[in-house]
This record gives structure tokens, C-alpha cells and sequence, in this order.
């Protein structure tokens, strides 16, 4: 247990480092910014302690915050995507023993499953994400169209970095 922490720790950081550095600095289009930082919160295993979960969201929202200048933005857009974590899974997949030990991933879900979940994840935390930041519903129209491109550009990035990182003890369900 102790060497998946360190894991998690050093690809949360790596994570929060492209997040801040890249992909804070590209914006697609006027409108889609890819949100990598999240792949922790949406690959941690189910099995955690909720508490450590929605610790582990906070944190990494906080991080980012601070370097995004963006107050509090992503910490609790990162808290209530910790919060739906499980619920979000298990309207695909569910609830067994199978289930509650299981890291959601590409290899461990399949496409299909793992699509819809990561697609549901992307969408709820831009949708937070810029609701939160305009806090202004004169803008509904922008929120959305940003939220829907940058929700699109998030799950093609987050595919890419989950096929990158690859553990070979995952067993498929």
C-alpha cells in the first residue's frame, strides 16, 4: 500500500507540474483548456477511505491553485469531483466484489466502460470548473460551449496519459 502512495504522489505532482507549466498556457481554440491533473482523483482506487479521498481532491485543486492564480476554483471543483467518484463509477459498472478493489482504467474497465466514466468525469469538473470561476449565469452560453469543448479536449488528453501509464498487475474485469 505503501509503494502505490508514492506512485500516486509522484504522478500527482508530475501531473499538477504539465497542468501548471503546458497545459494552463494553451488554450484550444479560444475555448477548450485540457485539465490533466484530475487523472489522479479519476485513477485512485476505489477501495479508499473517503476521507483520503476527498483529502488527496482537495490537495491537488489547492496545488494547482496556487501556482493558476485561480483562488479556490479548483480545490473545490477537485473536492465534489472526489465526492462523485464513486457514484459516477458505479452507474457503469456494478457494485460487486470485483468492483471494490479495482483502480478505473482502460485496462481494468475496457473502452466502453472506462469511456463513459472518464467522459462523466471531464464533464462534471469543467462543467464546476467555469460555473465556478464566472459565477455568473448571464454567461450560460459560454459556460457551456467551454465546458463541453474543454470536457472533449480533457478525455482525449486523459485517454493519451492512461495509455502511457501502464501497470502490469491490473486484471481486467
Amino acid at each position: 500500500m505503501g509503494k502505490e502512495i508514492l506512485n500516486n504522489v509522484a504522478i500527482l505532482a508530475v501531473l499538477i507540474l504539465v497542468q501548471v507549466l503546458i497545459c494552463n498556457s494553451i488554450m484550444l481554440f479560444n475555448v477548450a483548456m485540457a485539465f490533466v491533473f484530475i487523472y489522479v482523483i479519476i485513477r485512485l482506487p476505489m477501495n479508499l477511505n473517503t476521507n483520503w479521498l476527498l483529502t488527496w481532491g482537495f490537495f491537488a485543486g489547492l496545488a494547482v491553485d496556487m501556482f493558476s492564480d485561480t483562488p479556490g476554483v479548483n480545490s473545490l471543483a477537485c473536492t465534489l469531483l472526489a465526492m462523485l467518484k464513486r457514484p459516477m463509477l458505479y452507474a457503469y459498472v456494478p457494485r460487486d466484489d470485483r468492483t471494490k478493489d479495482i483502480e478505473p482504467s482502460l485496462s481494468t474497465l475496457g473502452f466502453a466502460v472506462y469511456g463513459k466514466y472518464l467522459i462523466s468525469m471531464s464533464t462534471v469538473y469543467c462543467l464546476l470548473t467555469f460555473t465556478i470561476e464566472y459565477f455568473n449565469f448571464a454567461d450560460v452560453k459560454e459556460i457551456v460551449i467551454m465546458s463541453a469543448a474543454s470536457s472533449l479536449f480533457t478525455f482525449l488528453i486523459l485517454l493519451g496519459v492512461d495509455s502511457l501509464i501502464v501497470t502490469h498487475r491490473e486484471k481486467r474485469l
